[in-house]
């Protein structure tokens, strides 16, 4: 007798954006900050290695569920990365997307001979701030004002 074990989620896709993914991105971005990027922001980068979009199938919103841009800029003749914006669809979060997306894009800055990846994020946004935490990055400044909306940045680093 044998027995069925029913086959688990595979866990997201993660690859590099296309055009066709970017009304999906602008969607979860609307839908994520209440200062979204426009769409245009995302067009400029989709050539960029660390312009990455996870998928999932299965219940819930499926296709493209999350996404992250990540870059480099010069810095004293090294490589900084830059972690520009990640996010999930509100109704996947929690899922483990946001942490497969961090981890691909660092791997990818990796690849690109980065020392150092640096990213802002809102100082009340706890659950990014946790994220952020458990791949070693650490509050080096914070930016008062730095959202319309009066909110301070933390300028954290890895």
């Amino acid at each position: 007798m044998t027995t069925t074990v029913p086959a688990e989620s595979p866990g997201p896709s993660v690859r590099r954006a296309v055009r066709a993914d970017l009304l999906a991105v602008f969607r979860i971005e609307q839908a994520s900050f209440p200062q979204p990027w426009p769409y245009s922001a995302f067009e400029r980068f989709l050539s960029e290695p660390g312009f990455l979009v996870a998928e999932v199938g299965g219940p819930g919103p499926s296709g493209v569920v999350g996404y992250v841009v990540a870059d480099t800029v010069p810095n004293h003749g090294q490589p900084l990365g830059h972690v520009k914006d990640l996010a999930v669809h509100p109704e996947r979060r929690g899922g483990g997307i946001g942490t497969r997306l961090l981890q691909r894009a660092l791997t990818v800055l990796d690849e690109q001979g980065v020392q150092s990846v640096k990213l802002e994020v809102r100082a009340t946004n706890d659950r990014a701030r946790s994220l952020y935490e458990r791949f070693g990055f650490s509050h080096r400044r914070t930016i008062p004002n730095y959202y319309d909306d009066g909110e301070d940045a933390l300028v954290l680093v890895r």
